[in-house]
């Protein structure tokens, strides 16, 4: 049975170099490349980072129901294509998700037994640096993306698994860890490698707890009484 693994951060947490990093470490892992209406930045290729297609086309293919999940965001759309999560079954390969919180939420009610991951940024402070030092955003935009950080980091709790993403080597190895567990455990296998369970544990929901408590007061000031 394909196992469904959901990732989401705000963004210029560094999921897209965790997320590149791990598919390079992991075999039979398939990843759903997301279609999104926005216009491409910096170096980004069509089919590599997004599939970009127009607001009309978008549109259609949700009135075809093409889509597993879907949102809005800043404008803009973006959603996951069906045909991933079939390909992934057709070829008993396992499906790399990566989503935002409204699209995890949707995937979760779809595929109850998806494993959900959250990769946090160390601090408010870091995530701030991390978006200004690639130079993609105006300082409207950043700020706004700061804002909607704020807001997603509220769900999670929601989540699976918490990854603070502080030091990459670290982060890469327990976001490996995290998904060879999960895939064993479903085949019913135990993990031979103590170390691999070790550090899944470690990431679990329960576990991050008390980490989290600094990280989420960071980012308190920002948030927005009752925003979405």
């Amino acid at each position: 049975m394909t196992a469904v693994f959901i990732i989401s951060a705000p963004s210029g947490s560094g999921k897209s170099t965790l997320v590149n990093n791990v598919r390079k470490l992991i075999p039979d892992l398939e990843f759903s490349v997301s279609y999104t209406t926005r216009a491409p930045r910096g170096n980004e290729q069509n089919g590599r980072e997004y599939f970009f297609i127009s607001r009309p086309e978008f549109e259609a293919r949700i009135a075809k129901n093409e889509f597993l999940e879907y949102a809005d965001v800043f404008g803009n759309y973006y959603g996951t294509a069906r045909r991933f999560l079939q390909q992934a079954e057709e070829h008993g390969h396992d499906l790399l998700l990566d989503i935002d919180v409204q699209g995890a939420a949707q995937i979760k009610s779809k595929i109850p037994e998806a494993v959900s991951i959250f990769i946090l940024p160390p601090n408010r402070q870091q995530l701030e640096q991390r978006l200004r030092d690639r130079g993609l955003d105006t300082e409207e935009v950043i700020q706004r993306r700061l804002l909607n950080a704020s807001r997603e980091i509220e769900n999670y709790c929601k989540y699976d698994y918490i990854l603070v993403n502080d030091r990459l080597d670290e982060s890469t190895e327990n976001l490996k860890s995290i998904l060879i567990a999960e895939r064993l455990k479903r085949s019913g296998q135990r993990v031979a490698d103590d170390s691999v369970r070790r550090r899944a544990e470690s990431c679990r929901l329960d576990n991050v707890r008390e980490r989290l408590k600094p990280i989420l007061a960071s980012f308190a000031s920002t948030a927005v009484p009752g925003g979405n």
